[in-house]
């Protein structure tokens, strides 16, 4: 990874990219941070977090490419989502249309990894999107608010093994468990619906979220999130425990995270990866 030299943030929606952003700033502060902004999804209050902003439509591949090179970029970071129902919305140019010709199945991984791979044949390198978010990364145990009680644990493990399996099989990385029981599992419409559908089936009584990545998770374009809002939301629904995968997964805003659970009385806990 270079040191000096300049680096590109392809950045979605959410806290994440300006986060990394203030990140690489620390880390790496010679290292100049040039945005790829995408209308309606990134927040315009990034331009105040790097050096460049550049916006474009969501489907343009092309001329994002073009811009990075002509900036000598080598190296990017793919941070933030993209909501999932834009994926369908898109206004593809002619080197984004070519490469969904070529896609089998058209889910976010396949899309997104098709992106970094055209980024990488372009001799762009993708960084893995934990790239100075190290800090970030949960650790194993228990980390906020109550300590699990014994049967939050034993979801807590039976969500895990499910969580793998659906998220293996690209359906979602994100389960709702009561006293044994997948209440609800995470699909298209994303962690906040699922959660809202979960807590609602739990009656807000020992329901416990689990939240892992793929065994074959690609790094480059996608990392498990969690910050404040994720918790507040599980506050609202009535869920009481959340469990995230260890080392795997990041944890965006942890004193805000730390307070919200020892008010709310939610257990945050990290799992032991079962990866690597």
């Amino acid at each position: 990874m270079e040191s000096n030299a300049p680096i590109g943030i392809v950045a979605g929606k959410g806290l994440y990219p300006k986060l990394l952003l203030q990140a690489i700033k620390i880390l790496a502060p010679n290292r100049t941070r040039f945005v790829i902004g995408f209308k309606g999804e990134t927040d315009p209050d990034l331009r105040h977090d790097c050096e460049v902003l550049y916006w474009f439509n969501v489907g343009q591949l092309s001329k994002p490419i073009r811009t990075l090179k002509k900036a000598n970029v080598k190296e990017v970071i793919m941070a933030g989502q993209i909501t999932p129902n834009n994926l369908f919305k898109l206004r593809p140019d002619l080197r984004a249309l070519k490469l969904l010709s070529k896609l089998k199945e058209t889910n976010a991984d396949s899309l997104f990894g098709a992106i970094a791979d055209e980024l990488e044949s372009s001799s762009i390198h993708v960084l893995p999107a934990i790239t100075y978010m190290e800090n970030y990364l949960t650790t194993e145990g228990h980390l906020f608010g109550p300590k699990p009680k014994a049967k939050a644990i034993e979801d807590i493990t039976y969500g895990y093994s499910v969580a793998q399996k659906t998220s293996s099989l690209d359906i979602g990385q994100t389960c709702i468990v009561r006293n044994g029981t997948i209440l609800a599992v995470e699909a298209f419409e994303g962690t906040n619906d699922c959660i809202t559908r979960g807590g609602a089936l739990g009656h807000g009584k020992n329901v416990t979220m689990v939240k892992v990545a793929k065994h074959n998770h690609d790094f480059r374009f996608d990392v498990p999130v969690i910050g404040a809002t994720t918790v507040k939301k599980c506050a609202e629904a009535g869920i009481n425990t959340i469990a995230l995968e260890a080392g795997r997964t990041l944890i965006l805003e942890p004193e805000a995270m730390k307070e919200m659970a020892k008010e709310r009385k939610i257990s945050i806990y990290g799992i032991k990866s079962s990866v690597g």
